[in-house]
């Protein structure tokens, strides 16, 4: 290794250390406990406020007892642990999100192994779980899109990604979104390598969270069916493991399917937010443009469906998808934001390599990269800061690194859209 290299390589580590300090410093230190204040001045009720309680309740519920995760009884339940105390609707200052099971039922064969376990010690195992199933994510996806990088980089690049907004959430809520985004980035990285079981199987088990995976999963199975005779074996392995996930959880509840919809049907009337596009734009102006960057959307993946894995129309297509997915989705979630990761890191590759030659492609890319560093930067100002002044002093601008962090939604599609025609033209990778 030449001397340069040498340094070059700690030099990354070294920042991505620096980084890692402190945002989790902000997050514990002022964040944490500026949200706490706000939480026991509006008088909300508090229990473990976890994501992965109402999974686990109703996995165990299910799978010891045979009860029906959805019913409200077991809604009820879940209301107990996760605020608790149950939610009572004369209440004005209640939460409005139920807090009910809502996810497909073979969710419960991935808890299985748990939930013999207390929930506390349950939760405090699967936030590590959950933040490395983030970090592992990264070089899956830049395998999968042929960016090759030293070690060293790769560490610390997955270092940085655990010192983001959705590892924050991820930590705090433990939501499954980064299992399911991790076993999706396996899928994809296992199709690159031309292991067509195991991409079909993992993608399946994406499905664990089909709001965030679907649309992804929907155009890597287009893809496998437009050369059905070399591609063909994806589909085969994804529909089969479907197949056994689906019969799996009829064994267990009968007609869990109908239950499962009518629970998604009900949601939007408790558990949804504007989109970004709603909240940047009147109602009626943000369904035409949902419709029309849908549209477009949908037109541009088509256009490649047949493209090879060594493309550079086979990653830009994901990433496209997956910036499309979280600026349409009705769900303002930081978790969902895992979303973003494909598509930053064809970015970063893309102006590394100086292939965005347009002055607006480079500078919605400078934009997107601007809006993280803030994040960084804003983080170890506050973190330095609390070491002069009280941290209560702070709690009026604790969440002044979190400000670019929903505008790093759009910007980045944006970037994404501008640049991939671009992209769509440029060499084979590989």
């Amino acid at each position: 290794m030449k001397p340069q290299q040498s340094l070059g390589d700690v030099r990354w580590i070294i920042a991505s250390i620096l980084i890692s300090i402190g945002f989790w410093y902000w997050v514990f230190h002022i964040l944490a406990p500026a949200n706490a204040a706000v939480v026991f001045a509006a008088h909300r009720p508090i229990g473990n406020n976890s994501d992965l309680y109402p999974r686990w309740l109703g996995t165990r519920e299910l799978l010891l007892y045979r009860r029906d995760p959805y019913s409200p009884k077991v809604t009820q339940e879940i209301q107990i642990g996760f605020y608790g105390r149950p939610l009572d609707p004369s209440n004005p200052s209640d939460p409005t999100a139920q807090e009910s099971f809502v996810y497909p039922v073979y969710v419960a064969f991935l808890l299985a192994p748990t939930i013999g376990v207390p929930f506390h010690i349950v939760a405090a195992v699967f936030r590590w779980i959950l933040l490395g199933a983030l970090a592992a994510s990264v070089p899956l996806w830049m395998y999968a899109f042929g960016l090759r990088a030293r070690v060293s980089v790769i560490a610390a690049g997955m270092l940085m990604a655990t010192s983001t907004s959705p590892a924050m959430y991820e930590y705090f809520q433990h939501n499954l979104a980064a299992l399911a985004v991790l076993f999706m980035a396996g899928g994809v990285a296992a199709i690159v390598g031309e292991k067509p079981a195991l991409a079909g199987i993992l993608l399946a088990l994406s499905t664990i969270k089909p709001d965030t995976t679907a649309p992804i999963v929907a155009w890597l199975l287009v893809w496998s069916a437009a050369r059905i005779r070399t591609r063909g074996a994806v589909l085969w392995w994804f529909l089969g493991s479907m197949g056994l996930l689906i019969l799996g959880g009829e064994f267990y509840s009968p007609h869990w399917i109908g239950r499962f919809l009518a629970a998604i049907r009900e949601y939007p009337a408790y558990g949804t937010d504007p989109s970004v596009i709603q909240v940047l734009f009147p109602r009626p102006v943000a369904v035409a443009v949902a419709v029309a960057l849908i549209a477009y959307v949908l037109v541009l993946v088509w256009r490649w469906k047949a493209a090879g894995v060594d493309s550079e129309q086979f990653g830009w297509a994901i990433a496209v998808i997956g910036a499309t997915t979280l600026v349409t989705l009705p769900k303002l979630a930081g978790y969902n934001a895992l979303l973003l990761f494909p598509g930053v890191l064809l970015l970063i590759d893309w102006y590394a390599r100086s292939a965005a030659r347009s002055i607006i492609s480079r500078a919605l890319t400078r934009a997107v990269f601007a809006c993280q560093l803030w994040q960084w930067l804003a983080a170890a100002i506050l973190a330095i800061t609390s070491f002069v002044l009280p941290a209560l002093r702070l709690h009026s601008v604790a969440h002044l690194p979190d400000y670019t962090f929903i505008p790093l939604w759009p910007i980045t599609l944006l970037a994404l859209l501008v640049a991939s025609p671009e992209a769509a033209k440029t060499r084979l990778r590989r």
